[in-house]
């Protein structure tokens, strides 16, 4: 098993910056692959950005230049940097963690205020 844990959402203004964390225990020798996704109110979960092991990065366009993933294999924790935030940012934060199948965390929420 897997457990998975973030911290870091809050509300910041438009044009801000956080950083969220999400620290995974367990059977971590397992999981390859870490990663964000975000569900605003009334859309489906989609994936922000992912990290493999050997550090291989992706992201969606709309985060692009703005959002940066990053992964301390030393701590277990995968970190998302989020910058030049906007209100269409505003989500649950789900950070995941892939091994045979995909393990979530409980979500932290994110919003941008105009």
């Amino acid at each position: 098993q897997v457990q998975l844990v973030e911290s870091g959402g809050g509300l910041v203004q438009a044009g801000g910056s956080l950083r969220l964390s999400c620290a995974a225990s367990g059977s971590i020798f397992s999981i390859n692959t870490m990663g964000w996704y975000r569900q605003a109110p009334g859309k489906q979960r989609d994936l922000v950005a992912s990290i493999t092991s050997s550090g291989n990065t992706n992201y969606a366009d709309s985060v692009k230049g703005r959002f940066t993933i990053s992964r301390d294999n030393s701590k277990n924790t995968v970190y998302l940097q989020m910058n030049s935030l906007r209100p269409e940012d505003t989500a649950v934060y789900y950070c995941y963690g892939l091994t045979i199948g995909y393990h979530w965390g409980q979500g932290t929420q994110v919003t941008v205020s105009s």
